[in-house]
């Protein structure tokens, strides 16, 4: 485990290859519909490298709906309670559990006041990455809540840059996610500019599911109802 900025932290292999499997099926049901997976097209007419598609809302630039008017006027498919349950022992296991010793640099569970117990994700992106796709620097701010952000890699190793609150430049730390890993970012660094320069085609595990390619699921908290 390492923290990488206040709040943000990486934690390496967290998923077991079982969980893995079961998620890479779980995306690529959701790939298929209500609402399939597609690229999103930008409000200026660019058209975004990685493929996304939504459960519990639906994320268009730059605002969450129920209904996909933008790609064919369904609503897209319930954020299951067992996802839910995956994210509050992420947050737990990223931040630690009230009354547990943590290793120098690590925050305890209530330090950014969100607890994993009390945490309620409602709406998961799923980005599909391909060996050319990139993500450029951003920041998560459609949401109407600073809950933390928990984001879960599968597939091929990627290049994941973080950032800082104020700038899509420097300072920022270069991380590699690897299949398995789990990265949270809450509290000073929830509005962090962030993104993915680079994946490394071929880094990943067959037996995951994925043949080729990245699955990025980011759980967050809408503050919508």
């Amino acid at each position: 485990m390492r923290e990488i900025a206040p709040g943000a932290v990486h934690v390496p292999g967290w998923l077991t290859p079982d969980e893995q499997r079961h998620l890479v099926e779980a995306c690529r049901a959701w790939a298929t519909g209500p609402v399939p997976i597609r690229h999103t097209v930008l409000p200026r007419g660019g058209v975004m490298s990685v493929r996304t598609v939504c459960v519990g809302w639906h994320w268009q630039p730059y605002r969450y709906t129920r209904i996909a008017h933008d790609v064919n006027g369904r609503q897209v498919a319930e954020f299951p309670a067992w996802l839910g349950e995956l994210g509050r022992r992420a947050l737990a296991d990223a931040y630690g559990h009230p009354g547990e010793t943590h290793e120098p640099g690590t925050a305890p569970a209530d330090a950014y006041g969100r607890p994993g117990d009390t945490y309620e994700p409602d709406t998961a992106l799923i980005n599909f990455y391909d060996g050319q796709a990139r993500m450029g620097m951003h920041q998560d701010k459609d949401e109407k809540s600073d809950a933390p952000v928990v984001s879960l890699s599968i597939g091929d190793r990627c290049l994941f840059r973080f950032g800082n609150t104020e700038t899509r430049g420097r300072p920022y730390t270069d991380v590699e996610l690897a299949s398995g890993d789990l990265f949270v970012f809450g509290g000073p660094s929830r509005f962090a500019y962030h993104g993915v320069p680079k994946v490394y085609p071929g880094t990943g595990d067959p037996a995951t599911g994925l043949a080729s390619g990245r699955l990025n699921i980011t759980m967050r908290v809408t503050g919508l109802r």
